[in-house]
């Protein structure tokens, strides 16, 4: 058992070190948290979405702008779009679970705000469809995914492809970039 504790804790360790030892990678943080910034300073808000433990970061990372991160501060205004249950299954039923993203960004977002995307595939089709209507409502899109990007590659304005296929190290990579960018933003807005 101690073996494969200290698998999993090597395994992450090596795929920070990885993003650590990237320059480009760590200039495309640098991006995100700017375009953050961009949409908080000019009124604008950051929308969130992903699936299963993608929509756990979503929300948690949403919670630390719209709440607060280090410091008593104004709230931001940060949305995981996953959080009303009787909408998510009311335009599942109706429309399809792949629209329940994209009509909510449909409805909420405006010019200049950000979709932040989660998706370690980068292919689920619901967290598309929520980019496509992003790109449409002239959002920024943000996304968050493991290595090859799949099909979000060229969709997203700032792309963070974790260097690694594997779902949970992707996730915790995914944390660890989205309280940067949050400590990033708390410090340059307050």
């Amino acid at each position: 058992m101690k073996d494969s504790i200290l698998k999993s804790i090597r395994e992450s360790i090596a795929v920070k070190q990885a993003i650590l030892d990237d320059d480009a990678f760590l200039q495309k943080i640098e991006h995100a948290a700017q375009a953050f910034l961009a949409t908080f300073r000019s009124g604008g808000k950051v929308l969130f979405c992903g699936n299963g433990g993608s929509a756990a970061d979503a929300q948690h990372l949403a919670a630390e702008l719209s709440g607060r991160f280090y410091k008593d501060r104004p709230p931001l205004y940060a949305e995981a779009l996953h959080v009303n249950s009787s909408y998510m299954t009311a335009v599942a039923n109706d429309y399809g679970y792949d629209d329940v993203f994209a009509r909510m960004v449909e409805a909420a977002g405006r010019r200049g705000d950000v979709l932040s995307a989660f998706s370690a595939s980068g292919n689920s089709p619901n967290i598309l469809k929520a980019i496509e209507k992003a790109k449409h409502q002239r959002m920024l899109v943000v996304g968050f995914t493991g290595a090859s990007g799949g099909k979000m590659v060229g969709l997203c304005d700032v792309l963070l492809n974790v260097p690694s296929a594997d779902t949970p190290r992707i996730q915790e990579a995914h944390i660890l970039i989205g309280h940067i960018i949050c400590e990033i933003v708390e410090r340059e807005m307050f």
